[in-house]
């Protein structure tokens, strides 16, 4: 069994991320080659944002810090600590309204079909 701290991850995040050139810093928590799940702690400061990318599959964002603005092309949605934001299923963006921090936790598209695949395979 694993135990790790978000609180402590969080706050570690954050100092890295305020003293990094880019304003961001990440750690992924939980995932790998053998993982079909991945969860990864990413910290923005403040006016930071991850560009319009492409979805990752099924994913969500946690909100632990502070509070960010997850947008697609076709509107937003605000997120502050404590909130569940599922990501869409388009390309999308994330802007730190403030120093942020959040978890993210996703499962790869590819990943999801080769499951349904063997799902369907089993008698």
């Amino acid at each position: 069994m694993q135990k790790s701290s978000l609180t402590d991850l969080a706050d570690r995040l954050l100092a890295e991320a305020r003293e990094a050139s880019s304003g961001r810093s990440a750690r992924t928590l939980h995932g790998g080659h053998t993982s079909t799940m991945r969860q990864t702690v990413i910290a923005l400061a403040l006016g930071q944002r991850l560009d319009e990318h492409e979805n990752p599959g099924e994913a969500t964002l946690q909100v632990l810090r502070g509070a960010v603005r997850l947008a697609t092309a076709g509107g937003g949605c605000d997120g502050a600590a404590g909130d569940l934001l599922v990501v869409p299923d388009a390309r999308h963006s994330l802007e730190a309204l403030d120093d942020a921090v959040v978890l993210l936790t996703a499962v790869p598209l590819a990943r999801v079909d080769a499951q349904a695949g063997s799902a369907a395979a089993r008698p």
